[in-house]
């Protein structure tokens, strides 16, 4: 009965779409305040019939229920309930419902957090929302309901995918689509913007907010899939250039170009079309990256391989808004001419070449990745792209984007000595280049790679503790401290990004270029060393879980003959799925990680185990993670909340 009750709650969020979708356009569109006046209404009715689904769908998963399709494929008694409830969005059914849910929550949003939008634009969102939403709950009801009941259900299901229980899955995936879906508040800011032929300051200081809080999760959701793949797939990896995860990958970067050129609109009110361009092409690509886990053409770890009906369904949701979106942005092409001028050199420029070196960057990911597919369809050859190709072709833009931000955040509006700014900077960049320097005449017989990174990482935190310092002014240290403590939160999380960014960038580049590998047979009772370190496998024992067995491995750790820890790495099997899972063993440290694994037992006797050391592996995502408090520290800033950048909006005649 909580089933059909779901269902139905379903259906209902799909005609209220469709009222939400047409009648407040109409209404903007005739100046009708009632009908504008149905948006928040519908959209707030929206949200909670999807949330009632929602939840009858986790109860079906939670008491064992196997009468549902769903439910027998993707549970089992015996999983534990933080996997049973995970199970909900591990699937692409409940992964789509949770997708719309996600949708809903976002329009509801907008009606909670702006109530000073103007009347038409807030509406045309709305309405602009509800197309979305009606595109997608017809995808939910018509080729992917969550409810299909079995005649004769069995008495179990037949279990998860054992890679997806894991912890993990219950925090990435709804992260990765909260930034997903909030481009699409973008996406409708920029729609309703070009229907009103009104862009402006006040345009760009309403769509940074939705657009932050978009990265900001996507941020989130890449970090904890990134830290996920690493520990839980045993291969000592953080980022593999999966197609999956570069259809995350993609819309961060040009929501990254898109956060930055809405500064360029608000202050200048210059790159408008530009701008208005990322919003489309940002949701665009989250579209894509949803036709590319759902639609069946590619195999990996996080896809949800189903019919090519399904991946049809959703090109022509992509077609549909893309195609019309890009056609209104060619008609009103005449209203988006730039207004400000600025010189060569100003922090204007240093943002349109920030831009244009994350779009850059994004189109390249996007080549590589749909390359193989390209060439299958057109010539039948088989192609494989892998991290050598995005290695060399995506990291010359990462190095020049790292090169230019110090400068580029220091520079004046409008027009700016270059020679002063870097003279501010000379200590910052002192400083990256003796570190580089140093770190390469530590090294020995391995490449400039390491070097490279600490001096680009140096130089991001540097020169944004230079730009902090100088902000500060002169006078005694109470002085200056008071002013900083004064900045707005907004340049509190530029400069907590951008710090970020540059440890993300000096620990990728350790963890490659410095990292410890081992791979070898080994009996218990016998030793290796690893570094500075000597590995001792004392035994291996087999154990039971709640729903596998697994060989369970003892690896002791000492250092120059001291303890260091007792690490215990697993080889598990799954019965009801038949398939089995490595579970690494890792002894996380501030300045490198001891991972261990356990394979196979060996012909020979003994067992195979690799084992690495990972230096800054912990930096990673730390400063991953720093650049999410950045976004969040800027998005708390009152002067970029709608409300507050909506009080700019001319008051709206009344009738």
């Amino acid at each position: 009965m909580i089933a059909e009750l779901g269902h139905f709650a379903l259906v209902l969020a799909f005609g209220v779409a469709l009222l939400q979708a047409v009648l407040p356009i109409w209404g903007a569109a005739r100046g009708d305040r009632r009908l504008m006046a149905l948006a928040d209404p519908a959209a707030m009715v929206q949200f909670l019939l999807i949330a009632a689904a929602f939840a009858a769908l986790t109860h079906a998963f939670v008491t064992s229920d196997f009468s549902l399709s769903l439910v027998v494929g993707n549970s089992h008694t015996d999983k534990p309930l933080i996997y049973k409830i995970a199970g909900v969005w591990g699937n692409h059914e409940g992964s789509l419902l949770l997708w719309v849910l996600a949708l809903s929550g976002f329009g509801a949003s907008a009606v909670w957090f702006g109530g000073n939008l103007p009347v038409t634009l807030k509406a045309r969102v709305l309405g602009v929302q509800g197309m979305i939403g009606v595109a997608f709950l017809a995808f939910l009801l018509f080729t992917s309901n969550p409810f299909l009941r079995l005649a004769q259900p069995p008495m179990n299901g037949r279990d998860l995918n054992p890679l997806l229980q894991d912890p993990g899955l219950a925090f990435h995936p709804p992260f990765l689509y909260l930034g997903y879906v909030g481009l699409s508040m973008s996406f409708s800011f920029a729609v309703a913007a070009l229907i009103e032929g009104r862009i402006d300051a006040a345009w760009a200081r309403w769509v940074r907010p939705w657009t932050l809080a978009a990265w900001i999760f996507l941020t989130i959701g890449i970090t904890l899939g990134s830290w996920w793949a690493y520990y839980e797939l045993g291969w000592g990896g953080f980022w593999f250039w999966d197609p999956v995860e570069n259809a995350s990958f993609m819309p961060w970067l040009i929501s990254a170009a898109l956060l930055h050129s809405a500064i360029v609109v608000e202050k200048r009110e210059s790159l408008r079309a530009w701008t208005i361009l990322l919003a489309i092409l940002a949701f665009g690509f989250s579209l894509i990256g949803t036709f590319l886990v759902r639609s069946g053409v590619i195999t990996s770890v996080h896809a949800f391989a189903n019919d090519p009906e399904r991946g049809v369904f959703i090109l022509l949701i992509l077609g549909f808004f893309m195609g019309g979106a890009l056609m209104l942005f060619a008609l009103r092409a005449g209203a988006l001419e730039a207004r400000g001028a600025f010189a060569m050199l100003s922090r204007e420029s240093a943002l349109v070449a920030n831009n244009l070196l994350l779009a850059v960057a994004a189109f390249v990911v996007f080549i590589g990745t749909i390359w193989p597919l390209v060439a299958e369809l057109l010539w039948g050859r088989v192609l494989s792209v892998g991290a050598p190709f995005f290695d060399a072709a995506f990291t010359p833009f990462m190095v020049g984007l790292a090169l230019i931000l110090p400068v580029g955040a220091m520079l004046p509006w409008k027009r700016a000595d270059l020679r002063a700014t870097v003279r501010r900077l000379l200590p910052a960049l002192l400083l990256a280049l003796a570190l580089g320097a140093l770190a390469y005449a530590v090294q020995s017989g391995r490449s400039a790679l390491g070097p490279v990174g600490l001096a680009l990482g140096a130089w991001l935190v540097a020169g944004t503790l230079t730009d902090l310092a100088l902000r500060c002014g002169r006078g005694s240290l109470g002085e200056r401290l008071s002013r900083l403590s004064r900045l707005p939160r907004a340049d509190w999380g530029k400069a907590t990004a951008h710090a970020g960014l540059g440890i993300t960038i000096f620990a990728v580049a350790a963890m490659m270029a410095w990292a410890t590998e081992d791979i070898r047979v080994l009996r218990p009772g016998e030793s290796f060393a690893l570094g500075p370190y000597e590995i001792t496998l004392r035994e291996v024992h087999k154990e039971s879980g709640p729903n596998y067995e697994t060989s369970l491995a003892e690896m002791a750790v000492t250092k120059a003959g001291a303890a260091v820890t007792t690490l215990y790495p697993e080889k598990r099997f799954y019965p009801v799925a038949q398939m089995p899972t490595t579970e690494a063993a890792i002894d996380y440290g501030l300045f490198r990680d001891l991972y261990l694994v356990i394979g196979d037992p060996q012909e020979g006797g003994g067992y195979a185990v690799r084992s690495y050391i990972k230096p800054f592996a912990n930096w990673l995502w730390g400063g991953a993670l720093m650049m999410a408090l950045g976004g969040m520290l800027s998005l708390s800033d009152r002067r970029y909340r709608v409300a507050a950048g909506a009080r700019r909006a001319a008051p709206q005649p009344a009738e």
